[in-house]
């Protein structure tokens, strides 16, 4: 309790540095909002869209659907805020020599690289998020709110499958200092994620949620809010985020170990 104690309040104080560094850009703290506004109006239409010419997606319809974006935009937003800055500049930090300032602190390196940098401006994206979620939920006949509660727990497995492989890939700049094509190759599997599961085909749905688990991060908090639930599925993504935790932590240290540093 008291190591979890201290690297909360660790990271409290380098999201308050992270939150005053980003308000001396006032501009460019509203800049950014703005632009992910149109990234979420280029979501919604690209649905609202299809359903001009379909009742059904997978096994969804339009008001469904609109729940299921409301949950990938809760979490994308979550991400950006805690994770994203940090794990998209991780090739320019191992680079210049960051990572080796990272490794002498008295502090475990996978915490200080995954969590260094809070990207504040995201706290915007958030509250947009989680009115748009709010909204979509209440177009739903009949919902059943205490479905809510299953959030807290599938949100964060979502998370944790979000940032695992979007750091197992970013990790890999440790090994080889260059590896911008296999960061290509992470958004093109994080866009599967962002389309609910059921559209895929059976061997491709599980691998999603198996081998490419980025269809936990919002399909199956979303079904917990619009199926019956399935209690092996959400056991699953629990296990799953214990597992993947344990082996990025093992893929760390594996690269550390493969690690010269920037001087060398």
């Amino acid at each position: 309790m008291t190591v979890l104690k201290k690297y909360w309040f660790l990271y409290i104080s380098m999201f308050r540095a992270s939150f005053i560094a980003d308000l001396e850009y006032r501009v460019n703290f509203l800049t950014r909002i703005v632009t992910d506004i149109f990234w979420y109006i280029a979501q919604i239409m690209t649905f609202e869209v299809l359903f001009m010419h379909t009742q059904l997606i997978g096994s969804w319809n339009l008001a469904q659907m609109r729940v299921f974006l409301g949950v990938v935009f809760v979490v994308d937003a979550l991400y950006m805020i805690i994770l994203s800055e940090n794990l998209d500049q991780f090739s320019e930090k191992v680079r210049k020599g960051d990572l080796d300032l990272l490794l002498a602190k008295p502090a475990n390196s996978q915490f200080m690289i995954s969590l260094q940098k809070a990207s504040t401006p995201a706290i915007g994206n958030l509250a947009i998020a989680t009115s748009w979620f709010i909204y979509s939920m209440t177009q739903l006949p009949g919902f059943e709110w205490i479905r809510l509660f299953w959030l807290i727990v599938l949100i964060p497995t979502g998370l944790v499958a979000l940032y695992s492989m979007r750091f197992t890939m970013a990790a890999t700049a440790v090994i080889f200092a260059r590896s911008e094509n296999l960061q290509f190759i992470w958004y093109q599997i994080y866009r599967l994620g962002m389309r609910p599961d059921s559209i895929y085909v059976p061997w491709l749905k599980w691998a999603l949620l198996t081998a490419l688990p980025v269809g936990v991060i919002a399909s199956v908090p979303a079904k917990a809010l619009l199926e019956p639930a399935s209690y092996g599925l959400f056991a699953w993504a629990v296990v799953l985020s214990v597992v993947l935790i344990y082996g990025t932590n093992k893929f760390w240290q594996f690269a550390l170990k493969n690690y010269s540093s920037a001087s060398s």
